[in-house]
């Protein structure tokens, strides 16, 4: 992987997460403040979709992620020794993870802050973390058991460096997860009953209001 930009630049490989940063940083005040309001007309939420469809479709970026990042690692593979990718090839998933992100991540965040039972909520970020790191550790599991796996037959998926390993086969097992992973989520998703915590506020607001209105 060809890591410079100009003669005097060269990109760290880890500060690639920052792309992913950036577009999350970038979409998140675009769907808030134009997506949303244009869905609010169109569905009548004030959410513009729900909390669900919201993960959803940051799932769904998660497929295209791994599309995206298992052809470009067969072009890569492709390439004849002695050539190399610029690095630059790897910006387009990287948005496309941070953009997903913004989905996924900040509708799992307000569905255990507003779904939870109320004597949890307090807990709601805990169980968003919780899941993240159960998440972090299943992806760790899976590279052991995908690297013990298609070693036994002599050439594992995920070698010593990426020039010995088969990371676009690993990207399109991942791809296939992934939408399996979409599907049963959809699944559950439509049978899911929203918690009503805003129409409880709303009501206990009007509540009080003719309250007042009466003691007046």
């Amino acid at each position: 992987m060809n890591l410079m930009i100009s003669e005097s630049f060269i990109i760290p490989p880890a500060s690639l997460v920052s792309v992913a940063a950036v577009g999350t940083l970038i979409s998140v005040p675009i769907y808030d403040r134009i997506i949303v309001p244009i869905l609010r007309k169109v569905t009548g939420k004030e959410r513009g979709i729900s909390i669900l469809k919201r993960i959803g479709i940051g799932l769904t970026f998660s497929v295209i992620l791994m599309i995206v990042s298992a052809l470009v690692e067969a072009k890569r593979l492709r390439m004849r020794r002695g050539e190399s990718m610029s690095v630059l090839w790897l910006i387009p998933q990287y948005l496309i993870l941070g953009i997903g992100n913004s989905f996924s991540l900040v509708g799992m965040q307000e569905y255990f802050y507003d779904q939870v039972p109320d004597s949890m909520r307090s807990l709601g970020m805990a169980l968003y973390l919780s899941v993240t790191g159960m998440g972090n550790f299943l992806s760790g599991f899976l590279i052991f058991i995908v690297d013990h796996v298609t070693g036994k037959s002599g050439k594992s998926w995920i070698g010593k460096d990426i020039n010995s390993s088969s990371l676009d086969r690993f990207y399109w097992m991942l791809c296939v997860i992934n939408a399996l992973n979409l599907c049963v989520f959809v699944f559950l998703a439509k049978r899911y009953t929203y918690k009503t915590v805003q129409r409880r506020a709303m009501d206990s607001d009007v509540c009080k209001s003719d309250e007042v209105e009466i003691m007046a």
